[in-house]
């Protein structure tokens, strides 16, 4: 058993990645080769059972990180304001938030007032037309801070934890 951060898993996690893709390139790079009928082969070192083992212990490796750092985020709980959340919570309301920010931020851009321009069907003479936001501004404004806020704090929240609490894994 090694006690770890979710910082350092996620370091491993990454790491171990690497060195799957190498050994996956490996194999793909040595695992045939060319040769002229008239010249004498230059066979690249590959041996399968090698290859394979190595992958299949990166990967139980991978799934064994995965696996307990799935079971922590589901069931570690930090304090979020004055809410306690698990940081799988805090992963999906953080998404959510953020969607729901994008949709706030398009809405603040707006102007109260624009002109609409081309769907008249040959009318030149016709009067222009507008389209107004039917919504109070400073509404979305405080909401769009409000939200921006929450997300930070949640955000702060996971740094925290993610740099400090320690959690067993066995690999």
């Amino acid at each position: 058993m090694q006690k770890i951060t979710s910082a350092y898993a996620n370091k491993m996690l990454r790491s171990l990645e690497e060195d799957k893709a190498f050994w996956v390139n490996k194999e793909s790079t040595s695992s045939t080769y060319v040769a002229a009928v008239n010249e004498e082969p230059v066979v690249p070192e590959y041996d399968y059972m090698t290859v394979a083992n190595t992958i299949d212990e990166i990967d139980r490796k991978i799934l064994t990180i995965k696996h307990t750092l799935n079971l922590t985020n589901a069931t570690a709980k930090v304090q979020v304001g004055a809410q306690e959340m698990s940081i799988d919570g805090i992963l999906i309301r953080m998404a959510q938030l953020n969607k729901r920010k994008t949709v706030l931020d398009d809405m603040r851009k707006r102007l109260p007032k624009t002109r609409v321009y081309g769907n008249s069907f040959g009318s030149s003479g016709s009067a222009p037309e507008y389209k107004y936001v039917n919504y109070d501004p400073e509404l979305i404004r405080q909401e769009y801070d409000r939200i921006s806020n929450t997300i930070m704090e949640m955000q702060i929240a996971l740094d925290r934890y993610n740099q400090t609490v320690l959690f067993e894994v066995d690999i």
